[in-house]
């Protein structure tokens, strides 16, 4: 049934009893598929009779469907002709993870920063009213994406409003952890259906959302309504998988590839770390924005349940808070992925640092990401952040400098800290000759004409790139910053010595160290250079498929001296 759809037109087409069949294959698919490629299985699993039902009674492209987050969308993807792709799920080149408006007409935004989508619908709504066209926009919510304060912002203009927005709320009471604060509670005990319609907008439920006629009948009379409107279902996220559905930890939220290398990470490692440092330090607290297990705080939650707190997909609050609990006399340790800190710089910036407070933020996932694409890489903090007064920015190389770098930070009592480090696994320790300042010298020759800065775990590269070199009779130095923010005044020293300084950075080239360097080097004789990331969004694809691609590895950055010094 399913290698006969190509459009939701053929969904529609078929007859009742054919529906739970298609729903049966659907899952079939997912399971085996998604185990293949990795990627978002168990909220696509909870997620197939409530698209199979939204394309029922609504005709995409011309009615709007929008997901929040949008690694619900695979099952969409699939009924709208996109089956055949799926053996490229994530992979360079093919598929996105997410909505992607350039593969198909039925996506229209590339959500999968959660809680946005019932802003797009307003304003969508508010388009097509002015513009005089009879087009539905219909916001599937769920994972989670309801704790995140724009939804409330958007619900409060929605309701306000006549326009038709339907909102299907796919509540299966969990983003990757069971889903906190007292919002969630009120969907357990039945009590939020007075909510929204003090907001104005009408209500139908509760329906079981994994039956699909009750969908299909529940959103028929939501779009007779032809006002704002909640269609509240109920869900199991990894419903029909048993795996899935048993796993407590997060449903199977996200699988890895079959076949994919495992091994230490640097998750890990900041992981075993906090709970050492919670142990010797009574006052620091811990802070998540819904994603517990994947920044690795799940250790310290079991170990010191009373000082953990996730505050739901809420970055700005987690930040605030943070700040209010320095206040009171805390270190919080704001645990949150890179690409998800720029949705609370205001808040870092007016109600952190303009207050001197010592809260320190560990970003996960910074740089390049890899199969999760342009909204995940964090390739922004670094070069974003080194404005914010008083703010002190590391970058950790190996095991060993993670641990020490995390305990400095929070041993910092006069403003924000920030540690950053990739989604990858984590090699071994990195030795340095010795420390300049606050900077580590890892290899140092007579009269070295190049300095290569080493960025955090782009050690390995531009140690193995020296050693190249030296074949070629360029002699290299090569040192660590450790901390890139504030630029160390003794780095800018050392850095002078050298005719050629390249800074080497999983970042973005715009306001990264090397551009910083440069400024305050000018006039000097050394050449400075930054060898990072182009300022733009870059595909999905591995992680170091992505960084050699773009000449961050040690060939790439051997290639690159050479050219600069003009050997061939």
């Amino acid at each position: 049934m399913l290698a006969d759809i190509t459009s939701p037109a053929d969904v529609r087409a078929l007859s009742s009893s054919e529906l739970d069949s298609l729903a049966a294959e659907i899952r079939s698919f997912l399971i085996s598929k998604v185990h293949r490629t990795g990627g978002h299985l168990g909220p696509n699993l909870g997620a197939v009779e409530l698209t199979i039902g939204v394309h029922r009674v609504f005709d995409s492209p011309v009615d709007v469907v929008l997901f929040d987050t949008g690694h619900q969308s695979y099952v969409h993807k699939m009924l709208t002709g996109r089956c055949s792709d799926f053996h490229s799920l994530r992979q360079a080149g093919g598929m996105s993870g997410y909505p992607s408006a350039a593969e198909s007409a039925h996506d229209v935004i590339e959500n999968s920063h959660a809680s946005t989508a019932l802003s797009y619908a307003d304003g969508l709504a508010k388009a097509f009213e002015l513009g005089g066209a009879d087009r539905r926009v219909v916001a599937i919510v769920g994972d989670g994406a309801l704790t995140g304060g724009m939804c409330w912002e958007a619900l409060n203009n929605i309701g306000g409003s006549s326009r038709p927005v339907v909102v299907l709320l796919n509540d299966n009471g969990r983003s990757y952890d069971p889903t906190a604060g007292g919002f969630a509670a009120s969907l357990l005990n039945g009590s939020a259906r007075g909510l929204f319609e003090a907001l104005g907008l009408a209500y139908i439920g509760e329906v079981d959302g994994h039956d699909v006629h009750a969908v299909e009948n529940a959103l028929w009379e939501a779009k007779t309504l032809g006002r704002p409107v909640v269609v509240h279902c109920k869900t199991v996220k990894g419903k029909g998988y048993t795996a899935a559905e048993t796993d407590e930890a997060d449903r199977m939220h996200a699988v890895g590839a079959s076949g994919a290398a495992g091994g230490r990470t640097w998750t890990d490692a900041f992981s075993d770390e906090i709970v050492s440092i919670g142990a010797d330090r009574p006052d620091v607290v811990c802070l998540t924005a819904a994603m517990l297990e994947p920044v690795g705080l799940r250790p310290f939650s079991e170990r010191f349940p009373a000082r953990v707190f996730d505050v739901g997909i809420a970055e700005q609050h987690a930040v605030t808070s943070a700040a209010g609990m320095a206040m009171g006399g805390l270190h919080p340790v704001v645990a949150v992925y890179a690409t998800f800190l720029s949705r609370a710089f205001d808040q870092l910036l007016m109600d952190v640092a303009l207050h001197r407070l010592p809260v320190t933020f560990v970003l996960d996932r910074a740089g390049v990401t890899g199969p999760d694409g342009a909204s995940h890489h964090g390739m922004w903090d670094a070069s974003v952040l080194p404005v914010v007064p008083g703010l002190r920015l590391a970058a950790p190389r190996d095991p060993a400098s993670l641990a020490a770098l995390l305990r400095e930070a929070v041993d910092v009592s006069d403003g924000p800290t920030v540690v950053r480090y990739p989604k990858a696994a984590i090699g071994p320790d990195v030795p340095a000759m010795r420390r300049v300042s606050h900077f580590d010298v890892l290899r140092e020759v007579p009269d070295a004409e190049v300095l290569l800065i080493s960025v955090g775990p782009l050690a390995g590269p531009c140690l193995a790139a020296a050693e190249e070199l030296a074949s070629h009779d360029v002699r290299v130095n090569v040192v660590d910053p450790r901390w890139t923010a504030p630029l160390d005044p003794h780095l800018v020293k050392y850095s002078g010595r050298h005719r050629l300084v390249l800074a080497v950075e999983d970042t973005t080239s715009t306001g990264a160290l090397g551009a910083r360097l440069g400024q305050a080097l000018a006039g000097s004789p050394a050449c400075v250079a930054t060898f990072a990331l182009p300022p733009r969004f870059l595909p999905h694809d591995s992680r170091a498929r992505i960084l050699r691609a773009h000449g961050l590895d040690a060939a790439g950055i051997t290639t690159s001296v050479l050219k600069r010094l003009g050997v061939k």
